[in-house]
C-alpha cells in the first residue's frame, strides 16, 4: 500500500488530480478510480520518458503499426511493399511477413478467381489477440474496377474493397469481408462483436458483424471519413470526416449519424481514454490536439502539436498521449492531466503510425519512408540526461 502511495506522490500531476477529486461528483470519482485500477506495473506514464531507441528496417513502408494484447505487433506496408509484417514485442524480431495477395474465390467470391493484390492500411486486434483485422486500400485483380486513389476521381467505377482477417496462430488470411470504396481506418467495439470501417471514397462507414463476417450497413457521414472510436455501450461511435472538417456521432443500431462538431482543418484520428471519460482528436491541418467529452462531443481543452499530427496512441493508465507529427519527423508525448507536451523526440521520415505496446511498455512509431522506431518508455523523467 505504501509503495502505491509513494508512486502517486512522485507524479505531481496525479497527486493534484486526486486532491481535486475530493470535491468531484461521484461519477467523476468513479471514473478516476477506474483509471487508477488500469495502471500497469511501474511508474505512471506521465512521469516517464521515451528513451533507448531501436530502429527496425527491411522491406517495409509502414502506413500503420498496431500492438496486440499478447506481445505481437503488426505493421501494414500498403501498396509499396504489399505486406503486413509481424514482430515479437519483446525481442523486436520479425516473426512473419504476410503477402496481401489472395485468391478471392477461396473466400466466397466465386466469380473472382485468380490473384488479387490488396494494400494494407490499418489494423485492429480482436480483444483476445487471436486475430488482426486489416483494411485494404484497394483490391487489384479480377473484377476489381477502376483504380483507387485518394482524390477518388474514378468515383463509382472504383470497386469495393475489403477487410482481411489474419489468423495469428497460422499466420494466414482466413476471412475476407467486403466493405466500401477505399477503406482506411478500422476500429472495434469493446466487446469485439462489431468493426467500424471508414470508406474514404464513399463518405460512409461500414458496420461489420464480426461473428457473421459480413457488412450489415453503411452509415453516411461526409467527405473522407478517417478516424473512429466505439464507446463502451457497443452502439455509439464517433468518426471524423477529414475533408469536411467535421466530427460525427453515430448510432450503430439505427444507422443514424449526427454532426456534433465543426472542427479545425483535417480532423484525422480519434482515441478514447481507457476509462472512456475522455476522447482525443488530432487536427492534422491545424496542428492541434483536442480533448473532447465523449457524451456530447464538446471540446474541453486543446493543445498545439508539431506540424501535421496524424495518428496517436494512449497509455493503458490514460495519463499519456503519444502523437506523431508527419512533417516535423517527431513524436510528442502529452500529459493528459495538464494537456502539456512533456517530451518531443526525433524519429524517421514521415512518421504516420504509433502504438503503445503494453507488455514491454514501449512506443512503436511507423515511419512511412521505410522504418519503425521503438522507444522504451520506462525511464523516469528525473533520470533523463
Amino acid at each position: 500500500m505504501m509503495i502505491a502511495i509513494m508512486a502517486v506522490i512522485m507524479s505531481g500531476g496525479m497527486l493534484t488530480g486526486l486532491l481535486a477529486n475530493a470535491s468531484a461528483p461521484a461519477q467523476e470519482r468513479d471514473a478516476a478510480a477506474h483509471r487508477t485500477s488500469l495502471l500497469p506495473p511501474g511508474d505512471p506514464s506521465n512521469s516517464t520518458r521515451m528513451d533507448d531507441r531501436t530502429r527496425i528496417t527491411g522491406d517495409i513502408t509502414p502506413k500503420s503499426v498496431v500492438a496486440g494484447p499478447g506481445g505481437t505487433v503488426i505493421a501494414n506496408n500498403m501498396m509499396y511493399s504489399h505486406s503486413s509484417t509481424l514482430y515479437d514485442a519483446e525481442t523486436l524480431e520479425l516473426t512473419a511477413t504476410v503477402s496481401d495477395e489472395v485468391d478471392l474465390s477461396e473466400f466466397g467470391f466465386e466469380d473472382r478467381a485468380g490473384a488479387t493484390q490488396g494494400a494494407p492500411v490499418e489494423a485492429v486486434f480482436s480483444p483476445d489477440g487471436a486475430y488482426a483485422y486489416v483494411s485494404q486500400y484497394r483490391l487489384k485483380g479480377p473484377g476489381a474496377g477502376a483504380k483507387a486513389t485518394d482524390d477518388c476521381t474514378n468515383g463509382d467505377a472504383i470497386g469495393n474493397s475489403a477487410v482481411y482477417r489474419l489468423n495469428l496462430a497460422s499466420g494466414q488470411w482466413d476471412q475476407v469481408i467486403e466493405v466500401g470504396r477505399v477503406p482506411k481506418f478500422i476500429s472495434l467495439s469493446p466487446d469485439g462483436s462489431i468493426a467500424l470501417v471508414s470508406n474514404w471514397c464513399d463518405s460512409s462507414v461500414s458496420v461489420v458483424d464480426l461473428d457473421e463476417g459480413v457488412e450489415t450497413s453503411q452509415i453516411p457521414v461526409d467527405s473522407a471519413p478517417r478516424g473512429s472510436v466505439v464507446l463502451p455501450d457497443n452502439r455509439t461511435a464517433y468518426v471524423t470526416a477529414m475533408y469536411a472538417d467535421e466530427l460525427y456521432k453515430l448510432d450503430l443500431v439505427t444507422g443514424e449519424s449526427e454532426l456534433v462538431l465543426e472542427t479545425g482543418r483535417k480532423p484525422r484520428h480519434l482515441v478514447l481514454s481507457p476509462d472512456a471519460s475522455r476522447m482525443y482528436l488530432t487536427e492534422s491541418g491545424s496542428d492541434r490536439l483536442l480533448e473532447l467529452d465523449p457524451a456530447t462531443g464538446e471540446v474541453l481543452r486543446e493543445a498545439e502539436t508539431g506540424r501535421e499530427p496524424r495518428s496517436m496512441t494512449i497509455s493503458p493508465d490514460g495519463l499519456a498521449l503519444y502523437v506523431v507529427n508527419y512533417y516535423a519527423n517527431t513524436v510528442s508525448k502529452f500529459d493528459t492531466e495538464t494537456m502539456e507536451e512533456i517530451q518531443t523526440v526525433e524519429v524517421g521520415q514521415n512518421p504516420i503510425g504509433v502504438t503503445y505496446e503494453p507488455t514491454q511498455r514501449r512506443i512503436w512509431v511507423a515511419n512511412y519512408a521505410g522504418s519503425i522506431d521503438v522507444f522504451d518508455d520506462t525511464t523516469r523523467a528525473e533520470e533523463m540526461m
